[in-house]
């Protein structure tokens, strides 16, 4: 069959359930991903045909498609930042906006690092990160990719979550402790494991924060697919892990270290108010490229 026919197909398939672009979007992916060929593949062979083994994957895909599963888990693949991350259904899927909350703990180094030059060196191998409620590993992965003299950390309930996140920083060459807790149920120590004046520069934590009220608003692929349990927090109490994550910072932050958090766009004064109690200072409230309070920052 024509290349060009199978991408009509998907347009007759699954235009009633997703804009044009985005079913555009997904069958270049999946021809990228498939048959390692470029988006602009049909612009200089629009008579490529392709044999039954080449169609198989395409339309393996596109049936899945129409039951609403996310791309990322039919390819098994996800980027973040500049890197390529196994996903399946045990971790979420990696979004735009964490990017954007690694890249605001990466600019602090940067300029640490420049004020840094004219007193007391700054030293990668000195800094300690731990990254809470890890999933795919994407936060960890990235920051240990761009400060690569660092010690990270990375901590998360699930075992498979973490089994994936193993094999993502081997894919990408980084060295991660990985650590099974539930922040819920941690004390302010990690465990004799890891020594104990492990005290870190930078805790960085996207934990769960959609309440039960907003499911609604939440796409039906994300909450038939992704992990609930990374996902939704209780209506009574939707800042239980931040209150978990407060506590345990104070306890193993160092002197002036910093606590960055993504968080739920509608409690952004609540979670302040949090920190406040918890005695955090220069808390810093940013919106994220969609203008929504997103992240936070703070310090000890």
């Amino acid at each position: 069959m024509l290349l060009r026919e199978i991408k009509n197909i998907f347009h007759k398939e699954l235009d009633t359930l997703f804009p044009k672009e985005e079913v555009d979007a997904f069958f270049y992916r999946c021809v990228e991903h498939n048959l390692k060929l470029e988006r602009f593949v049909l612009v200089v062979q629009p008579e490529l045909t392709l044999s039954k083994d080449e169609e198989q994957p395409l339309f393996e895909a596109l049936s899945q498609l129409k039951q609403e599963r996310p791309l990322q888990y039919i390819l098994g693949e996800a980027h973040f930042m500049d890197l390529e991350l196994k996903v399946n259904e045990s971790v979420l899927i990696p979004r735009p906006e964490t990017e954007e909350l690694v890249q605001w703990i990466l600019d602090d180094v940067d300029a640490e690092r420049s004020r840094s030059v004219i007193s007391t060196p700054f030293n990668d191998h000195n800094l300690k990160i731990l990254d809470i409620g890890t999933g795919s590993g994407c936060i960890a992965i990235a920051l240990a990719k761009h400060l690569p003299q660092a010690k990270v950390f990375a901590l998360d309930v699930s075992k498979n979550a973490l089994e994936v996140a193993q094999e993502n920083a081997k894919s990408n060459q980084v060295d991660i402790t990985f650590i099974q807790q539930d922040i819920l149920e941690l004390g302010p120590e990690l465990g004799p494991e890891l020594g104990p004046e492990l005290d870190f520069d930078i805790i960085v934590s996207n934990p769960p924060y959609v309440r039960e009220l907003e499911k609604e608003k939440i796409k039906k692929n994300v909450k038939k697919y992704e992990p609930g349990t990374a996902l939704f927090v209780p209506d009574e109490d939707p800042l239980l892990f931040y209150r978990a994550i407060a506590q345990f910072s104070k306890a193993n932050l160092e002197k002036k270290g910093s606590l960055y958090l993504e968080i739920n766009q509608y409690l952004g004064a609540e979670t302040k108010a949090l920190l406040k109690a918890h005695n955090f200072s220069e808390i810093e409230l940013r919106k994220d490229i969609f203008g929504n309070d997103r992240m936070l920052k703070c310090k000890m």
